[in-house]
């Protein structure tokens, strides 16, 4: 079957020309400069957005998942009220209707600190706001308000045990707004006290409906009682109907590259086959080597010559 590729937010060839989505700032100069710098960064991080959709088409890359980062502390204010947001949303639609045009699918994954979850209900809060505002993002770049625009996210945390934090998920998972809730998807862990594919599919997906993205690093750390192919199949039951499964994939540092490095760690490039098992899948590459670990991955199994590097 076919396979379709993606690097997570940094393009390593276009960062070294300064091009990049990801400018931030540490917290101490957030409250020094406040929305305006936000604001700068967040209009420089849009417009190279555009550069980098383009570089993937040159490059027949199809798959994209953008930064959080995007947006430098979007936590502490409303997007609608930065002062470039006029220009910002332009740059923002421009690259969606690019990213339309070209057939290509963009993704976000939020940080951990997000937990639908938790036992605090300040972090719930706080996550409810920070996911309804990639709900925005994407809403932005005008996307489809599906599981094709997926917003990724693991459960976050097992406080109590895991039917009761699968529980408080689902019920969070109702807080937020329908154009977050309708793109929203999870993840399964690499931790053995946190959630397998077969959990999240007994837990979670059996009641919301909320599709599961298969890491494949994540099941060989945390593999539960099935093995990669049953999980990945079981992951791709939830997936909608004509909407491409997505998956993560990433080699383990600590066997390829440095043996005493944590089994989670990503390894710098993919030095295995990726298998499909007879699906079409989309595939998001978490390896530290960006888009340089795809097109050495292409090269090396799937002997495609007309992807350069420019």
């Amino acid at each position: 079957m076919s396979k379709r590729y993606s690097y997570a937010c940094i393009n390593t060839v276009l960062s070294a020309k300064g091009i990049r989505t990801n400018r931030k700032m540490i917290k101490k100069t957030f409250d020094e400069h406040g929305i305006k710098y936000a604001s700068e960064l967040a209009l420089q991080n849009c417009r190279d957005l555009i550069e980098i959709i383009k570089w993937n088409e040159a490059n027949g890359i199809k798959l994209f998942r953008f930064s959080s980062a995007i947006f430098p502390w979007f936590s502490e204010y409303e997007l609608k009220d930065l002062p470039d947001y006029k220009k910002i949303k332009n740059l923002m639609n421009g690259a969606g209707k690019l990213a339309i045009k070209y057939g290509h699918r963009l993704t976000v994954h939020p940080g951990p600190f997000n937990q639908l979850a938790s036992v605090n209900e300040r972090v719930v809060d706080k996550t409810i706001k920070e996911l309804n505002q990639h709900g925005e993002m994407m809403d932005l770049l005008l996307q489809p308000r599906t599981h094709f625009a997926k917003i990724n996210i693991h459960v976050g945390c097992a406080t109590g045990s895991k039917e009761e934090a699968a529980k408080r998920f689902c019920k969070n998972f109702k807080r937020l707004k329908k154009n977050t809730r309708d793109r929203l998807v999870v993840e399964n862990d690499d931790k053995p006290s946190l959630f397998t594919t077969e959990d999240l599919y007994d837990l979670i997906y059996t009641k919301i409906k909320t599709p599961i993205t298969f890491d494949y690093h994540h099941n060989w750390c945390n593999p539960g009682t099935l093995n990669e192919e049953q999980a990945l199949k079981l992951a791709a039951k939830t997936w909608p109907k004509g909407i491409r499964q997505c998956t993560h994939y990433s080699s383990a540092k600590r066997v390829y590259e440095d043996e005493t490095a944590k089994i989670v760690k990503h390894a710098d490039f993919i030095y295995d086959e990726i298998k499909d098992y007879g699906l079409d899948i989309d595939v998001v590459v978490e390896a530290k080597a960006k888009e340089q670990a795809i097109l050495r991955y292409i090269k090396e199994f799937e002997n495609e010559k007309n992807l350069i590097l420019n």
